[in-house]
């Protein structure tokens, strides 16, 4: 499958759509807030990405190849969950959100990762990281998260262990636009993948997984050959211009966001979505290239 990569001529018909809703004629789909991942490890090509191929079936993003990730549960906001590293607070500050929802972003960023690729960040102590999640007991857990037979808080404290939050990383925030049926406010987060632990293909919702650089995904997503939606093309193609997934991490250290939601602007004589300002400059090199 491929899509049109940004910057993409609108055709006529949507913007005429597009304006209807930015007119207030139309009352657009209320968003639900969720939370993806982007796994990384290193490699000779600077950061590998980890990527699930969604089922085609999948009523939102079919096909599309995605970071880990998922709709914020309401349980994902139980104060009582174990937590180590910054407070809510200052989770807040840089996702441009409240505590509550900053707790449940947080929450739900780890929990979609362990249910999606058996990757569990969270230790027994703020200083340690569970090394292995392949046995059959985790398996067990990661399926009763998945099914919401277990929440998140539970699951913790019955194996003794608290959310490593530290170990994520604040990279950016999307609203799926405004003439979209179903939308979400998405929160992009920064993870290395601990040392010891393995991803595994388990996720019921993605047909396949692989580990990509994140500038070879860009290049095949460029060809055709990757299937990416624009958020994740752009967001595969600014990780590609590091070396290492410890200089993402260094920069994520020092992110906050802006909910960021694309309009309709001037292309030429038509017209396209918009992007964040700081990934202009990369997307109009990648094009005289």
């Amino acid at each position: 499958m491929r899509i049109p990569l940004p910057p993409v001529p609108l055709p006529d018909r949507l913007v005429d759509v597009a304006r209807e809703y930015a007119e207030g004629r139309q009352t657009p789909a209320e968003p639900r807030n969720a939370a993806t991942v982007i796994l990384m490890r290193p490699s000779a090509d600077g950061p590998e990405l980890y990527y699930l191929r969604r089922q085609v079936s999948m009523a939102f993003a079919g096909g599309m190849c995605v970071y880990p990730g998922g709709g914020v549960d309401p349980r994902d906001f139980d104060a009582e969950v174990g937590w180590a590293g910054p407070p809510p607070s200052a989770w807040a500050a840089r996702l441009g959100c409240d505590e509550e929802t900053a707790r449940a972003l947080v929450c739900a960023a780890v929990r979609e990762t362990f249910e999606e690729s058996g990757v569990l960040l969270a230790g027994t102590s703020d200083t340690t990281v569970v090394a292995d999640t392949t046995a059959d007991d985790w398996e067990a857990d990661r399926v009763a998260l998945e099914s919401r037979d277990l929440s998140l808080t539970d699951f913790l404290t019955r194996r003794g262990l608290v959310l490593r939050t530290d170990l994520l990383g604040v990279w950016d925030a999307w609203l799926t636009p405004i003439f979209e049926p179903k939308r979400y406010r998405t929160w992009f987060f920064v993870a290395s993948l601990p040392e010891g632990q393995v991803t595994r293909d388990v996720s019921t919702e993605s047909s396949e997984v692989a580990w990509i650089p994140a500038r070879t995904a860009a290049v095949q997503a460029d060809t055709g050959d990757l299937a990416l939606m624009p958020p994740t093309y752009l967001t595969s193609m600014e990780i590609g211009e590091h070396a290492s997934p410890a200089e993402v991490q260094e920069v994520a250290a020092s992110r906050s966001v802006e909910m960021f939601c694309p309009t309709v602007e001037p292309l030429g004589e038509g017209w396209t979505l918009s992007m964040p300002d700081r990934l202009r400059p990369l997307v109009a090199a990648r094009r005289r290239a």
